[in-house]
């Protein structure tokens, strides 16, 4: 049987339109991965400071922690957000033996709950290539063995080598969620703590796939 050159014409056509139909399903299980981009902040110990500060009828205390590790990962997009910020708590030192003492012993038992550990849920904002950004970062304080919610705001900003310099101020109220106060006849101790994260981030972003 000879084809004629309309019959030809005709079966070109349906292989070109064919190709292009292949082409754009493979454009359209493929585009959600090179769009969707995934972003991560991992923190390092070494440049992360963790102070906290509490009021007293004598004065207010001041202390740090020491960071385990941290990293966060979020979606920009959809603000999701995973990971897990975990701080040493039996490392609380506020340059006193006897108080050191009761915050270990009677306050945060650390020697039962050696952890402090903050898993993020969500992210709020835009961390913008210049200038110093707003956002807020929310998740699940998990202190002395018990969960709470918590949103913190933190301030960001670009630093040299892809990181970023972050910042945050947020109370604590130790008492409201269980915690002893460890007021006494002579010194009363406020029910909240003030925690203050200063760190140095290594931002990355990467291709998430859905």
């Amino acid at each position: 049987m000879i084809a004629t050159k309309s019959s030809r014409h005709v079966g070109c056509h349906s292989v070109r339109r064919a190709a292009y139909f292949v082409a754009f399903a493979l454009g359209a299980l493929t585009l959600p991965v090179i769009r969707a981009q995934g972003s991560a902040v991992s923190f390092d110990p070494a440049q992360t400071n963790v102070g906290f500060s509490v009021g007293s009828t004598l004065h207010t205390v001041h202390g740090t922690f020491k960071l385990k590790s941290g990293q966060i990962q979020f979606d920009p997009t959809s603000g999701k957000a995973s990971g897990a910020i975990i701080v040493d708590a039996t490392t609380g030192n506020s340059d006193s033996e006897g108080r050191d003492k009761k915050m270990h012993q009677q306050v945060l038992e650390s020697q039962k709950f050696p952890e402090i550990v903050f898993t993020p849920i969500a992210i709020k904002g835009t961390i913008a290539a210049h200038g110093t950004s707003q956002v807020e970062l929310s998740g699940v304080l998990r202190l002395r063995g018990q969960d709470h919610d918590l949103a913190m705001p933190v301030a960001v900003e670009p630093a040299a080598g892809g990181q970023l310099h972050a910042t945050t101020k947020f109370p604590v109220p130790y008492v409201k969620w269980g915690l002893k106060n460890p007021s006494n006849f002579f010194l009363k101790v406020d029910d909240t703590v003030d925690i203050e994260i200063d760190a140095t981030v290594l931002w990355t972003s990467n291709p998430v796939s859905h």
